[in-house]
């Protein structure tokens, strides 16, 4: 939460808001998040220092047309606080994430006939606001798509990883103050690594201003990944080869990282090999650990994200390990040690366009992730 002074009354209300979403015990809790209209989620976040949180949906009307929506909603209760814009055309939102001191970002990409012309970011500053309250102008052409955001938030700078998608199709990343409106270089990733079809992972040092970039070819039997460190000031990338998988599969590709800027470490989880890697991001070395009772590729993990709190890196795991059925959540902390396994989840990315995200809000230990509809219209709390 912020650190605001708040009046006996307010803070009474937000105790209780907390007790009725969250109740005793770690794991999902019964509080969902249903998209407005019934659309398939694109995309979603909370503020972590706030209240709410933001997703886009989208769902087909007919008439080569779809009802496209930014909505908020409150994180303790999960209902849908306002819709933001709402349209009925080609056109789509994807949300980017919630970034800097709690702006929310969407991109919305215009359609003509069967392609997009231009790629719009609209902000929501801050999220708090409930509206569109400007825009964020990246100097990107409509061919440069945005894959992944380093969504760290109370930082002025945001990574972005994306595609040139034209030409020979190579990867790059930029930082922004998106608050201020200011960037730095633009900055070409040669190495077609991180420009595969699949594309690569991506978060942020802020200790170094480094984005760091995973990517694998993802093939069987493949080499191991590689790590980029990009200054998102200077432009200067290096790289080194990560962990080799056991053979015959070795590691496919790597799904997830997450950073802790503190310790300068790197999680990653990658696809085949189901296991979590450890990175000293300096030392350019690392360890890996097989994700607790694994024993198919189907139980690799997915999206990582890091609580700056309470030192912890958290696993999504589509099809759980650790349960029966389900999905679940394996949280480690930074030694690369098992804390707990939240179990009973459920979302798997079998109909997910957009791939399963952790979002936390560290100072009370809690988050959302996609599910559990298969239709993925819900969001579904958590505690741990």
């Amino acid at each position: 939460m912020r650190q605001a002074k708040l009046g006996v009354g307010m803070a009474g209300l937000a105790l209780l808001c907390a007790t009725v979403a969250w109740g005793n015990g770690p794991g999902p809790k019964a509080v969902l998040v249903h998209s407005k209209f019934g659309g398939q989620i694109y995309g979603f976040d909370i503020d972590q220092n706030g209240t709410e949180g933001v997703l886009s949906e989208a769902r087909d009307i007919g008439g080569d047309r779809v009802l496209a929506a930014v909505e908020t909603f409150d994180q303790a209760t999960g209902a849908i606080l306002k819709v933001v814009k709402k349209i009925q055309s080609k056109d789509d939102f994807l949300t980017l994430g919630v970034v800097g001191a709690g702006i929310g970002l969407v991109e919305r990409e215009h359609v003509h006939t069967l392609y997009v012309t231009r790629r719009i970011y609209e902000e929501i500053n801050p999220l708090s606001a409930n509206e569109f309250t400007g825009t964020w102008n990246a100097p990107l052409k409509t061919s440069d798509i945005i894959r992944d955001t380093s969504r760290i938030q109370g930082a002025g700078t945001t990574a972005f990883y994306g595609i040139h998608n034209k030409g020979p199709g190579k990867g790059f990343v930029i930082g922004s103050d998106v608050g201020a409106g200011t960037f730095g270089p633009l900055i070409t990733l040669n190495d077609p690594v991180f420009a595969t079809c699949c594309g690569a992972v991506l978060a942020y040092d802020s200790a170094t201003n480094d984005a760091v970039v995973a990517s694998a070819t993802g093939e069987v039997g493949g080499p191991a990944p590689v790590i980029a460190l990009a200054n998102l000031a200077t432009g200067q990338v290096t790289e080194f080869t990560g962990l080799l998988g056991p053979a015959p599969y070795h590691q496919g590709f790597v799904n997830g990282i997450a950073v802790d800027s503190e310790k300068g470490i790197a999680c990653t989880t990658t696809e085949l090999d189901f296991r979590v890697e450890f990175y000293d991001l300096k030392k350019e070395s690392g360890f890996a650990v097989v994700l607790p009772g694994a024993t198919s590729q189907l139980q690799s993990g997915s999206d990582v994200e890091y609580d700056p709190v309470n030192k912890l890196f958290l696993v999504a795991q589509s099809v759980s390990s650790t349960a029966g059925s389900g999905s679940s959540i394996q949280v480690y902390d930074t030694k690369g040690n098992l804390v707990e396994s939240l179990n009973g989840f459920s979302f798997s990315n079998a109909s997910n366009v957009i791939g399963t995200h952790i979002a936390l809000h560290p100072a009370d230990r809690s988050g959302y992730v996609d599910g559990p509809d298969a239709g993925v219209t819900e969001l579904q709390a958590f505690t741990y």
